[in-house]
């Protein structure tokens, strides 16, 4: 059987709702619906692009920790509150992964957890590959 590691970023969402930042099975790392809230402080407010950036680093951050990198993603999940902001959010998602080119989808909702949030991404990654 293959073991299972909980990653935590410490938001204190985790523990209210229940859930990990990531969970590690094997070689394979899902990465939950991540935002550009720091603490209680939402980053890049009224600025897709900027939200896009951060919740990219943080990616690149669980990944780290659970012995992986950026390349590793495989399936990213893009929600947005506004589906015009679409080319802002491309042209950060372009910056880090332009030659990684995972598969994604980017789809519009109605809100997320904070008005202040445009975008939240979730994504899937397999360690072990290049």
């Amino acid at each position: 059987m293959k073991s299972r590691i909980n990653y935590s970023s410490g938001a204190l969402w985790e523990d209210i709702v229940g859930y990990s930042r990531a969970v590690k099975v094997g070689d394979l790392v899902e990465i939950s619906g991540t935002t550009s809230v720091e603490g209680e402080k939402v980053i890049g407010i009224g600025d897709p692009f900027e939200q896009t950036k951060v919740i990219i680093e943080k990616f690149s951050s669980i990944l780290e920790e659970a012995g992986g990198t950026l390349h590793n993603i495989v399936r990213v999940r893009i929600y947005v509150v506004k589906i015009e902001h679409w080319e802002s959010i491309s042209k950060a998602f372009f910056q880090y992964f332009k030659n990684i080119k995972p598969a994604a989808t980017l789809v519009e909702v109605n809100s997320l957890i904070l008005p202040e949030l445009l975008v939240e991404m979730e994504a899937t990654a397999i360690l072990n590959t290049k």
